[in-house]
């Protein structure tokens, strides 16, 4: 798809059947950058390979890590050359994250614990999202860092760290992975205090490639110049991507989809209750563990949807699969939803809670907008066209929801799907095949 693609999207009668969702976005991420920390060669499959994911691949070949790629069965199979604690080199040019904020945040970790300089650019989209809360601790831990105004590009003098103990400003599992990994090249015990539970991932991880990570409450700990090794691991399937897909089917009669391979996460399995409180039936089943996260199977029908509500304190564990429940509000005349305490939206891809609120709206749909929310009133979209503002989650909201429009409803900036799932279009086009 070209930068401005504009894709129609078809009206579905039901969604029936067995899919598989494209690789973990966070789990990808973290998974390439430990491997690359990791002594001996880890192989991985089912890599995403989507857009932010090939940007950390590139950045980390960047500091001179060897990685083969090959097609994989649910995305790609990677071998990545280890490169040992301390064992990057330095960046011959500035390291481009492209819309990646996961890989910008996560790197910058990584990058101020080795003595060189690094720099970290990124896309027009990504310098407007606020790198402050990783330069500061970063900073405090022993690294000189330029951030002008708090944003990329970001210009890194690692040095010899030492530990810290850090609570962020606000819930992120970014900040609190980018201080661990920071953590790791540090002297002493590096400790992160959570003001609210965050998904797990990074722990999970650390913890299969060798690491000793203590956890106690919503604090987690981890000592300095510890060793890790490689791994063979496989990428369960996204669950952020699965969610658009029980939307789908939760708002849509006569509906039954079961979605296999998906990780079951309990950090990120909250949106399920969510659903099932806007009237999904939903039956999720793990089935086995892979590197300490579990992975199973989700079998969704159709529910009669109703009005719900997302508390601010399931946001954190949620703010990625908003724009999803946001759709399922929008598809039937008896949904309805409402989210406060959710003003991290504004400074993800894009300013979710205006460019969502906006876009419904262009499709019929009446939005109200909070500063730190928003409350769909239902559907069905009457039609129209819709802007997806460069947001790959935006996107994907709209076209579930267009599913049940009166009229055709047109998606400007369908391509920016390929950041996390370059299929979805496909995957959409061919439910209404059958």
């Amino acid at each position: 798809m070209s930068p401005t693609t504009a894709i129609a999207v078809p009206r579905l009668a039901r969604a029936q059947g067995s899919i598989r969702v494209p690789g973990d976005k966070s789990i990808s991420h973290r998974y390439a950058m430990l491997a690359a920390l990791a002594e001996g060669t880890s192989h991985l499959e089912g890599y995403l390979p989507g857009a932010d994911c090939a940007a950390t691949l590139a950045c980390l070949e960047g500091f001179g890590v060897r990685i083969t790629r090959r097609p994989g069965d649910y995305g790609l199979s990677l071998a990545i050359e280890g490169r040992g604690p301390g064992g990057f080199e330095a960046p011959s040019q500035p390291l481009d994250a492209a819309n990646s904020g996961t890989s910008m945040r996560l790197l910058a970790g990584l990058a101020a614990g080795h003595p060189f300089r690094t720099v970290l650019t990124g896309d027009a989209s990504l310098s407007r999202r606020p790198m402050r809360r990783v330069v500061e601790p970063l900073t405090r831990m022993g690294a000189a860092i330029e951030a002008p105004g708090g944003h990329a590009p970001l210009t890194i003098d690692g040095a010899a760290l030492h530990a810290i103990a850090h609570t962020p400003e606000v819930p992120s599992a970014q900040v609190k992975s980018a201080v661990l990994l920071a953590g790791l090249h540090a002297a002493g015990r590096t400790i992160v205090h959570e003001p609210a539970p965050t998904r797990d991932h990074t722990e999970r991880a650390l913890e299969a490639f060798g690491a000793r990570v203590e956890r106690e409450g919503r604090s987690i700990a981890i000592e300095g110049g510890q060793r890790l090794s490689a791994i063979d691991a496989l990428v369960p399937g996204d669950i952020s991507s699965a969610v658009f897909w029980l939307a789908l089917a939760a708002g849509t009669p006569g509906s039954s989809l079961t979605i296999r391979g998906v990780g079951l996460n309990p950090s990120r399995t909250g949106v399920l209750d969510i659903l099932r409180r806007a009237g999904a039936v939903i039956e999720a089943a793990v089935e086995r563990g892979a590197a300490g996260e579990p992975i199973g199977t989700l079998h969704v029908r159709f529910g009669d949807v109703r009005p719900f509500e997302v508390l601010p304190s399931e946001v954190p564990g949620v703010i990625d699969e908003i724009p999803a429940l946001a759709a399922l509000a929008a598809m039937s005349e008896g949904g309805a939803m409402t989210v406060r305490g959710a003003g991290e939206l504004r400074v993800k891809e894009s300013d979710r809670i205006t460019m969502l609120a906006r876009g419904f709206r262009a499709m019929g749909v009446a939005v109200e907008e909070f500063a730190d929310g928003f409350h769909v009133a239902g559907g069905p979209p009457s039609g129209g066209e819709a802007d997806a503002a460069g947001d790959h989650r935006l996107a994907m909201a709209f076209a579930i929801a267009a599913t049940r429009a009166h009229a055709p409803v047109l998606i400007n900036g369908a391509d920016a799907v390929a950041v996390s799932y370059p299929g979805f279009f496909e995957e959409l086009h061919r439910f209404a095949a059958r």
